[in-house]
């Protein structure tokens, strides 16, 4: 497990303004749109993202309440959140996302899955599982979303 990799990422560009990529990433009822995991069913509670410090929660395809800490932000460029089971402290994993504007007008976005300081046992075989194709798969599901939005 030492030299196990607990951080990875994947990145694609998207033939869509780097503003409206965002949005959907920020908004955490459109993320069971994209979720390339196909791990989430519902917002339970939470607005659209706009600073460190907020909590949004959602409701898991297995009937879990995830209450995910946001711990990074900066406006139409990255935003990164921690989920935690309902009314607990985040476990110690990350979603980040990172959006860059292109000049032809799309956007590079990177999705990063960071398990670095799980500390609960139990939820180590999924952050095992949780590869660049689970990442890329969000990503492809994002890019379809935001391109039909824009085009």
């Amino acid at each position: 497990m030492d030299n196990e990799k607990r951080v990875v990422s994947a990145s694609r560009d998207i033939a869509a303004p780097a503003e409206a990529v965002f949005e959907l990433i920020a908004d955490p009822r459109r993320q069971p749109e994209w979720d390339g995991n196909d791990n989430l069913v519902e917002i339970i509670k939470g607005d659209r993202i706009r600073g460190v410090g907020e909590v949004f929660a959602m409701r898991t395809t297995k009937g879990n309440h995830r209450d995910n800490l946001v711990v990074a932000f900066e406006e139409g460029r990255r935003i990164a959140w921690r989920p935690g089971s309902e009314g607990k402290a985040p476990a110690g994993h990350e979603w980040r996302w990172e959006v860059e504007p292109l000049a032809d007008g799309g956007s590079r976005v990177t999705h990063t899955y960071d398990w670095t300081e799980l500390t609960d046992e139990a939820r180590v075989p999924r952050a095992r599982a949780t590869q660049e194709p689970q990442l890329r798969a969000s990503l492809d599901r994002l890019a379809t979303l935001a391109e039909s939005l824009t085009s």
